[in-house]
């Protein structure tokens, strides 16, 4: 994409683990991305098990278990489902005498 490369994230499709780790390690740096990140070696074991192409969403629960599931993108693709989940199995704490905020 255009913007892309007016933004200087154009890579070459990595042929190395090293390749990868240094794609998301920019990444982390420009974005100040501070949540852990798993990253697929490039056998790409984690995509053949999850399917995760073009996009998907994942919850992994506590235990490791898949705790929810999205469809495929793009038009399966519903980050709001996942924000909806999250705060029914996570409600954020309310400040004492206010209601939670939905």
């Amino acid at each position: 994409m255009d913007s892309n490369e007016e933004e200087g994230v154009c890579y070459a499709q990595p042929v190395t683990i090293e390749d990868r780790v240094g794609i998301v390690h920019d990444f982390v740096q420009r974005c100040d991305y501070r949540i852990p990140i798993a990253i697929d070696p490039i056998g790409n074991p984690a995509n053949e098990i999850y399917a995760g192409w073009p996009e998907r969403l994942y919850i992994v629960g506590e235990d490791g278990a898949i705790a929810y599931k999205g469809k495929t993108g793009p038009f399966g693709y519903h980050p709001e489902e996942v924000a909806a989940w999250l705060l029914e199995h996570f409600p954020p704490a309310a400040s004492e005498g206010e209601p939670l905020a939905r």
